[in-house]
């Protein structure tokens, strides 16, 4: 099982990371060209999902890493599955129907949750 959970966990917080990263340090103009959604949220929105993405990719790996506090990992895969479920409606409300990544993105946090049980 412990494969299996680090097959999902590690790719998935390294997109996190990323995407976490990005929304932190970008300005929603820089943003606009690959998430098109920043223009109908607020201005701090991207800031937050940005901290919370990288909070997830965190607690997705550091617990199982260090041995402590076990309930974080499925914490951490929960809150990214309720990230992706948030998102899904954003991207089709917005006229962005590629919501592919998003289902994807959703299954994976899914298979860490089940795993991380």
């Amino acid at each position: 099982m412990d494969i299996a959970y680090w097959t999902l966990a590690d790719p998935l917080a390294l997109f996190y990371a990323y995407a976490g990263t990005l929304k932190l340090l970008r300005d929603p103009e820089r943003l606009r060209p690959m998430m098109a959604w920043v223009d109908r949220v607020p201005r701090p929105a991207p800031r937050a999902l940005g901290a919370a993405e990288l909070f997830g990719a965190a607690g997705l790996l550091l617990p199982p890493l260090t041995g402590t506090a076990g309930w974080l990992a499925p914490a951490a895969a929960s809150g990214l599955l309720l990230l992706q479920l948030g998102a899904i409606p954003v991207h089709l409300t917005g006229g962005d129907r590629r919501i592919g990544l998003n289902l994807a993105l959703l299954a994976v946090a899914a298979g860490c949750l089940a795993l991380s049980l």
